[in-house]
């Protein structure tokens, strides 16, 4: 009787644990060190220059993500894109995703400065795209919880870019 309780239990938490989170196409994925907390179950770039690479022979827009780990409006931006399923489908369909906790030598990903969170797109050809931007004008590229709309309406920019241009 126990054993047929515990393996009834064990059954449910497995069950209501896969309803929570987006779960890609192919399957559920072995969580990478990669993603850092930005969503476990999605293919994260190693480095800047992978990304680009990825971005260009698969033609999709690649978005970077500049955070620390010990910053509380980074963590406040993880939070919510972890637990928004559609930009989770979106980073995982549409986008070649990098995270760096640290700043790169290519200067075109400070255009405004070196602060964190911000959030750029590039292209396949490799182009930053500055002209997708924030709300805030002293940080054009930063993002906070209370604007996942504004990224969200910026991925769709992106993605639209990629199609009329290239």
């Amino acid at each position: 009787m126990i054993k047929a309780l515990l393996s009834a239990l064990l059954v449910l938490v497995a069950v209501s644990s896969a309803f929570g989170k987006y779960i890609p196409k192919t399957g559920k994925r072995i969580p990478q060190t990669l993603s850092r907390g930005w969503g476990d179950q999605l293919i994260w770039a190693q480095t800047y220059e992978e990304g680009l690479y990825w971005s260009r022979s698969r033609n999709k827009p690649l978005m970077i993500v500049f955070h620390l780990a010990d910053c509380p409006h980074s963590a406040a931006l993880k939070k919510v894109i972890t637990e928004d399923n559609d930009i989770q489908k979106r980073l995982d369909e549409d986008f070649i995703i990098l995270n760096l906790m640290y700043e790169t030598t290519d200067k075109h990903l400070s255009p405004d400065g070196q602060y964190v969170p911000r959030i750029l797109f590039v292209d396949p050809s490799m182009t930053v795209r500055a002209d997708i931007n924030g709300r805030y004008r002293n940080r054009l590229y930063a993002y906070e919880p209370a604007d996942l709309t504004l990224l969200k309406t910026n991925m769709d920019a992106a993605k639209k870019l990629l199609k009329s241009e290239l």
